[in-house]
């Protein structure tokens, strides 16, 4: 990088991290350095779409490099950041097969590296019910989904078809709302053809939440229809249950064993572990407590946006969502542009624009302001708002032809059994073949 020019390094590739990058980009004073683990800008709103089989990977993903080729000041790095000092300002990149541990140095520091499933502290949950913030999470779960009823065709034991043809899901938030019916309609209307004795039409989907309502931070009228919603589509919504133990044999409640062939958790998130390497102050879920500039404390130039950030604004911490680090790091962006002495900036402020779930075909509810929708109205405002932030031009098309067969036919194209990543690495590592399909 030119010594004449601010080094700005952001960490993570994500809502947040691209965003800033974007905004950087092209400025003549400034070198930016990119730095994420995986090489393409993941769009997770629709990974739910992935391990439903509604779409696949590459639809809602866009590689990094490709989305910045034109910003000639922005140079982006594979890797994985470490560690970080924010006094020597510094951060070590993670060596590989071919490259040795790297160091960087840098001026101001975004980071954006975004968060991680939690299970509360039972991390033997997730053998058997994985969590939905990646790319071969999506895929796991579509494989299990899809085993399960493969494996329901082929017993003839009814107990056993009755257990493989269970799906519980785990969690009331968006994703586990958006999960659950999108496993129903899977099973309801999309598969009904296609199998002779496992009946999928007969599949129990079981959607299970801690707390007195799903959609905790939807208005309480909002958290009810799409419970309604829910319940049209045949799952069944069980309130204020606690889950107690995840194992083989399902999922065991406060109130009672639940025998599933399927579980996938969808209940909660935490900060990446980076965040522990900056020394400063995080919340119960690992996030660092920020300033109101987004810095971090005794840190003016490092800043932290996104789920890695505890932002606290009116007595509430915002939520981790996609518009909240896209305007964190919008905000940053133009500190870093205008150079803006810390004791001159403005505190940020977000501007919630509205939230939305989905809950299948023409069924959603969404919430601006003091509007409230729920049904087909809400479905479109949900389709338009997530296919109009897709990354490309490429991928907006692709997913609306996509979409539009789907909802017409009610046919999905990508139902593909493939093994998982962790069965892949650990059959390369012993270096023996995977283990055949069915």
């Amino acid at each position: 990088m030119s010594s004449n020019k601010r080094h700005v390094v952001i960490v993570g590739g994500g809502f947040g991290g691209l965003t800033a990058a974007r905004a950087l980009a092209n400025a003549a004073d400034i070198a930016v350095t990119l730095i994420d683990r995986e090489n393409y800008h993941l769009f997770q709103p629709l990974l739910y779409q992935v391990a439903m089989a509604g779409l696949s990977p590459a639809e809602i993903a866009t590689p990094i490099r490709s989305v910045l080729s034109s910003a000639k000041n922005v140079k982006v790095l594979l890797g994985q950041v470490t560690t970080i000092d924010i006094h020597a300002r510094t951060l070590t990149i993670a060596g590989d097969v071919h490259t040795d541990e790297q160091q960087l140095s840098f001026d101001t520091l975004i980071l954006a590296a975004g968060a991680k499933t939690s299970y509360f502290g039972h991390d033997e949950w997730e053998k058997n019910a994985p969590g939905m913030k990646s790319i071969e999470d999506a895929i796991e779960v579509r494989r299990r989904v899809l085993t399960a009823f493969e494996s329901a065709e082929r017993t003839e034991d009814l107990a056993l078809r009755a257990k493989l043809l269970t799906f519980v899901v785990v969690g009331g938030g968006p994703t586990g709302v958006e999960l659950a019916g999108a496993v129903a309609e899977l099973a309801r209307r999309v598969l009904t053809q296609d199998f002779r004795a496992a009946h999928t039409d007969m599949a129990r989907v079981v959607l299970v939440e801690g707390g007195p309502r799903l959609l905790a931070t939807l208005d309480p009228q909002s958290s009810e229809a799409a419970r309604a919603q829910l319940v049209e589509l045949g799952v069944e919504v069980k309130l204020n249950t606690k889950v107690v133990g995840i194992d083989e044999r399902g999922v065991q409640t406060a109130e009672g064993d639940l025998a599933a062939g399927t579980c996938v958790w969808a209940a909660g998130v935490s900060a990446t572990p980076l965040a522990r390497t900056l020394g400063a102050e995080l919340d119960r879920s690992g996030r660092v407590l920020v300033m109101e500039d987004c810095s971090v404390p005794g840190a003016a130039d490092v800043f932290v946006i996104g789920d890695m950030a505890a932002f606290v604004e009116q007595g509430k911490t915002l939520p981790g969502v996609s518009p909240v680090a896209m305007q964190q790091a919008r905000y940053v962006a133009q500190l870093i542009l205008d150079q803006t002495a810390p004791e001159q900036r403005i505190a940020f402020r977000y501007t919630d624009k509205g939230n939305m779930a989905t809950i299948g075909r023409s069924r959603a509810v969404a919430e601006a302001g003091k509007l409230r929708m729920r049904g087909f109205i809400a479905w479109m405002a949900w389709l338009f708002v997530h296919i109009w932030y897709l990354i490309g031009f490429r991928n907006r098309v692709v997913v609306m032809f996509t979409w539009a067969w789907s909802y017409i036919f009610y046919r999905r194209g990508a139902r593909l059994i493939t093994h998982s990543w962790s069965e892949t690495r650990d059959s390369l590592l012993s270096s023996t073949p995977p283990p055949a399909q069915p």
